[in-house]
């Protein structure tokens, strides 16, 4: 399991990718990011999600699905900011 430092910075990053983009990031953007291997990527998202957040990946995949209280895929639960309607939540 990674290092609390290293699961907040992950956290900070997916975070601040769904206000940027309104979309998750994939493990590769987090490992970019980071300064990591791809599979260290992997596996921090991985590590991230293990410690009971309320997130989730969709199953067989390694996309974020779910961040609290973001959503990647469509709800009827959409989050408008400043005029700017770019998210869904959970």
């Amino acid at each position: 399991m990674a290092d609390n430092k290293l699961l907040d910075k992950a956290f900070h990053n997916i975070m601040q990718h769904f206000i940027d983009t309104g979309r998750a990031p994939h493990y590769t953007d987090l490992a970019k990011e980071l300064g990591l291997a791809m599979e260290e990527g992997r596996q921090l998202l991985h590590d991230l999600i293990d410690t009971g957040i309320p997130a989730w990946v969709h199953p067989g995949t390694e996309d974020i699905v779910s961040f609290a209280p973001f959503n990647s895929l469509p709800t009827i639960y959409r989050v408008t900011v400043d005029g700017r309607q770019s998210w869904f939540a959970q």
